[in-house]
């Protein structure tokens, strides 16, 4: 048995001094045997298991576990964080129980509180990716794991109860404002004063002022009965455990009893906030020397603060006075770049306007170039006529502009006038559909004529009867043959206007359609041979009498320019025959040209 321990600690000796194995390879490998041998040790005597744990501090394997195996990232090493976790709880076991033997100088001063500050670092990780955005639900499993490693330390060794508190590690864990991160800080501390009577003795009143902060923080910033439960404890234990403690609580958090019966009262713990009230709520002699002192932390650290404040004040004051200059000067920069884009873009235009002049006069000069050319290859006889030539072509182009120009915004408006029309006569429609629908609610029941109205009484009915018993039969028959006139004349004028009323509503409805493919119509541009069929008439007198209009417009653009430029009642007085064009072409302007 010996002989197979010896080589099974001088494995585990060699494979930690290895330098061939990678960290993140040795790390799986180390756990493993040490779980291997820990098992194996753990049915055995305690004795023997003491001088094991002392060999492992011996040959240097504990502090390496301490040193560089929980500092590596446990991201790139097999098994996770659940491996680091592990060897967390493997070396605060081994820090228990240990059977020194001379060398605890090294152990008590050197090991345990490097022990204790890799178990908090790496508590510390663990919180932080448990409280990440994306984090996983086990890594707050395998931090209050870290977290119960440190308490089985400290119920061992006490003294490092302080270290603990002053760690910056710990620091980070108190900050936070997450409630499950409190609850394990809280019952630490619980289990702890619970194991280890003394730890109260032992600390000083700074550490144990950390302690308390911490505890009733909590306590006051949530509503879970196991954080409210394990606090009341917490204090319940300071407070018996020693007298200055309790005056302690007492001087430093003014109307906590209101708080905790206020707060935690039917919560399954009465007996202990009855308890820790009663304490509270009872007076602690002082001593007659005794006078309110601030401790020097307190006044260093007021000192400090006034400091910071009165120079953020000094600077933010100095800050202000270039303010006004600085906003001074960037409006007047401003104004300066808008006024210079304002002069760049006034030059832009007139050398826009510049440029189009010289094209202008360019186009004009290699016009009047061209024409002289022209003019010097035509024969003299002709002269005359191509200048009245150049001259309808350009009254030609200046009335098509012109015509174009009017009668887009003709057209324009009575687009507007027709939509506004249509607008008008849905308006009117629903209007009159609701008034008639009011009148008819309005309205008395009608009755059935084959219903005799109702209320006749017998005395009428015996009038009715002697009236109609007056008529003879002679003016019986002549009624009768009255009452047939007047119903034929009836139904004739009926008929009439039925016939007419269906006429009407042809015509709109061909007014309609011929509106529509008006509106609808393409530009002359685009337009096509079956586009111009639609807009032809079948009529046989229709047709001809476009097709005059058509000629006589033709002939009239033959005329002058210069008699061209009004509108086209202008009639010419050296031939009838232009008075005739013209009338011609009034009426072509007002002829409706739609499909029949």
């Amino acid at each position: 048995m010996s002989l197979a321990r010896k080589d099974t600690d001088a494995g585990l000796r060699a494979l930690v001094a290895s330098t061939n194995i990678k960290p993140e390879q040795k790390v799986p490998q180390v756990l493993s045997k040490l779980q291997e041998i820990l098992n194996r040790k753990s049915v055995q005597d305690d004795r023997e298991l003491g001088a094991f744990k002392n060999s492992l501090f011996s040959h240097g394997i504990l502090q390496y576990c301490a040193g560089d195996a929980l500092k590596l990232n446990y991201a790139k090493v097999e098994g996770g964080y659940a491996t680091a976790t592990q060897l967390a709880e493997i070396l605060s076991s081994c820090c228990v129980g240990v059977d020194m033997g001379g060398d605890t100088e090294a152990f008590h001063r050197r090991l345990l509180p490097s022990v204790t500050d890799s178990l908090l670092s790496l508590a510390s990780r663990l919180m932080n990716r448990a409280l990440a955005g994306n984090g996983q639900p086990e890594m707050f499993r395998f931090f209050k794991k870290v977290m119960g490693s440190v308490c089985w330390l400290l119920k061992a060794h006490g003294h490092l109860a302080t270290q603990v508190l002053q760690s910056d590690h710990y620091e980070r864990m108190l900050m936070s404002e997450e409630e499950r991160v409190g609850t394990v800080c809280v019952s630490l501390w619980h289990q702890l004063l619970t194991a280890n009577s003394e730890l109260v003795a032992g600390l000083g009143k700074g550490p144990l002022s950390v302690i308390l902060d911490d505890v009733v923080y909590r306590m006051a910033h949530t509503s879970n009965p196991v954080v409210g439960g394990a606090a009341i404890r917490t204090l319940l234990l300071v407070a018996r455990q020693q007298e200055s403690a309790l005056q302690l609580i007492i001087h430093r958090f003014k109307g906590l009893e209101g708080m905790i019966g206020r707060e935690w009262r039917g919560r399954g713990f009465d007996e202990e906030v009855d308890q820790l009230i009663k304490l509270l709520h009872r007076e602690v002699p002082k001593p007659a020397d005794h006078t309110e002192t601030w401790p020097e932390e307190c006044v260093r650290a007021a000192c400090i603060i006034q400091a910071a404040w009165r120079s953020y004040q000094t600077r933010r004051r100095v800050k202000s006075l270039p303010r006004a200059v600085r906003s001074l000067q960037r409006s007047f920069r401003e104004r300066r770049r808008r006024r210079a884009q304002q002069a760049q873009a006034v030059c832009w235009e007139k050398e826009l306007r510049l440029q189009l002049c010289v094209r202008r006069q360019r186009a004009r000069r290699e016009f009047h170039q061209k024409q002289l050319q022209l003019l010097q290859l035509l024969p003299p006889g002709q002269v005359q006529q191509y200048l009245g030539e150049v001259e309808r072509q350009a009254a030609i182009q200046i009335q098509r502009v012109w015509r174009g120009h009017r009668e887009r915004r003709n057209f324009q408006q009575r687009r507007n006038t027709h939509t506004q029309h249509r607008a008008a006569v849905v308006l009117q429609r629903a209007v009159l559909r609701f008034l008639k629908r009011r009148r008819a609610e309005k309205a008395p029941p009608s009755f059935s004529p084959w219903i005799g109205p109702r209320g006749l009484t017998d005395s009428r009915r015996a009038e009715l009867k002697r009236e109609s018993s007056v008529v003879s039969l002679e003016g019986s028959r002549e009624l009768h043959a009255q009452t047939q006139a007047l119903l034929l004349q009836h139904l004739q004028g009926r008929e009439a206007e039925l016939r007419e009323h269906t006429h009407t509503h042809a015509l709109l409805a061909q007014i309609n359609t011929d509106l529509e493919l008006l509106l609808n119509a393409p530009s002359l541009s685009v337009a096509t041979v079956t586009d111009c069929d639609v807009f032809r008439s079948r009529s046989a007198p229709v047709a001809a009498r476009a097709r005059q209009s058509h000629n006589a417009l033709l002939q009239s653009g033959r005329l002058p320019w210069w008699k061209m430029l009004g509108d086209g009642d202008i009639t010419c007085p050296e031939s009838e025959s232009a008075h005739k064009d013209h009338r011609l072409e009034a009426e072509f302007n007002c002829l409706y040209l739609g499909g029949s």
